[in-house]
């Protein structure tokens, strides 16, 4: 859809909100990861710009997959807090699939075992440290205090641990994490237990707490995060798969967001300045066609040697969606210019100009009055439509190789 405001000849915008999520905005919760692929980032730019202006998207979507590759090396701290007692050393080992009896295992027990900050890997989630922090409540420390001493501002993401009962220091929690524009959850972990022989249903009970976490959360203006409900006593049980899959979607933001985000607007420049440099060529109405097309009749060819200048050709689309691991029907679904038929239905001001009648309009203009400048005229206006609307396909394409970069399709 164009932005409001945009006029029918602008190549709309790439990739306006990469990301973003209602519970925390990703500017500030990245400025790490954009200084640490920074330096990647400027030699990317100076491939991508030239691949793209010689129509190669093979080379750009494997420029972007390898960076992505590198960036994802880069260490995302994730800390884990909530009341004492909660189980969020427990919840901590689910996460990292290790029984409480391994060597590397985070201490757990009845009474509070985590005094100090401690940090814990995971295997499952390589350079992502798990930080356990004391919890809050078995003091007097205020939130303020809490957030000061535990070094809030070092952390990319937070696990909010409740069980029992959803408190007010888990409001206040998530509050200040929503202050800091910090991602959070809340998982609440102690789910079997909820569950044990009650007059209610299962249905009924998860309801109950989702929606009771929603209503504290609401009435402090605090936006709801996502909230999975688990058993620390079975890490594949009930939301703990769907935990770990935000969990690896999230971390890929994290890391990429930030270097990656200036990328639509590279793509946007390179795309716009081909096509006004291709326009001002139409405009010179050359003997020859600037894009070398046999037959200046044949929209078809014009068409084709559009999509190939610009590399959204039918091989080279191929070529970019086995270097994806995708299949190329992805990237063909949402283009107009598959073919001069989906292109004309697409878009009404070509449909227009290609039509039967106004062909002849022209057609007996040049027999009968011999205006050919007008016919000229009308013919250039044809493949600036053509030209801007594959552009506009390229962007679109270019959205989705960055998107299933970061995030690959599930085929």
């Amino acid at each position: 859809m164009r932005p409001r405001g945009a006029t029918a000849d602008e190549v709309e915008p790439l990739l306006p909100n990469m990301a973003e999520t209602p519970y925390a905005p990703l500017k500030s919760s990245f400025a790490r990861s954009y200084q640490t692929g920074n330096s990647i980032l400027h030699e990317l730019n100076r491939s991508l710009e030239r691949a793209l202006k010689e129509g190669k998207l093979l080379d750009v979507a494997r420029g972007i997959k390898q960076t992505v590759e590198t960036l994802s090396q880069t260490p995302v701290n994730i800390t884990v807090t909530g009341n004492s007692g909660n189980g969020m050393s427990s919840f901590i080992n689910a996460l990292r699939i290790i029984g409480h009896e391994e060597d590397d295992s985070a201490p757990t027990g009845v009474v509070r075992t985590t005094q100090t900050r401690a940090k814990y890997s995971s295997s499952h989630f390589p350079s992502v440290i798990l930080w356990d922090l004391p919890g809050l409540g078995a003091t007097d420390q205020t939130i303020d205090n809490y957030r000061e001493e535990m070094e809030f501002g070092m952390y990319d993401l937070f696990i909010i641990i409740a069980s029992e009962q959803f408190s007010s220091n888990h409001v206040n929690l998530a509050k200040v994490i929503q202050e800091m524009g910090k991602r959070f959850y809340i998982v609440w972990t102690k789910l079997d237990r909820d569950l044990r022989p009650n007059a209610h249903s299962e249905t009924q009970i998860i309801q109950n707490i989702r929606v009771n976490i929603q209503k504290e959360l609401q009435k402090e203006r605090v936006n709801v995060p996502p909230i999975f409900l688990v058993s620390n006593l079975d890490p594949l049980l009930y939301d703990f798969p769907m935990l770990r899959n935000t969990l690896h979607t999230d971390l890929s933001n994290i890391r990429c967001y930030g270097p990656l985000s200036t990328l639509p607007s590279t793509f946007e420049k390179i795309i716009d300045d081909r096509v006004a440099s291709l326009r001002e060529r139409i405009d010179e109405g050359c003997s020859e066609h600037p894009l070398s097309v046999r037959d200046d009749e044949d929209m078809k060819e014009c068409l084709k040697t559009y999509r190939l200048k610009f590399g959204v050709d039918d091989e080279s689309l191929e070529q970019v969606a086995q270097s994806m691991g995708t299949v190329v029907q992805l990237y063909m679904a949402d283009m107009k210019s598959q073919n001069l038929y989906t292109l004309r239905r697409g878009d009404w001001r070509l449909r227009l100009m290609t039509c039967t009648f106004m062909n002849g309009f022209f057609y007996i203009f040049k027999c009968l009055l011999g205006l050919r400048c007008c016919v000229r005229c009308f013919r250039r206006m044809k493949y600036k439509r053509v030209l801007l609307l594959v552009a506009q396909d390229t962007k679109t394409i270019l959205e989705k190789i960055l998107k299933d970069s970061i995030s690959p399709p599930q085929i």
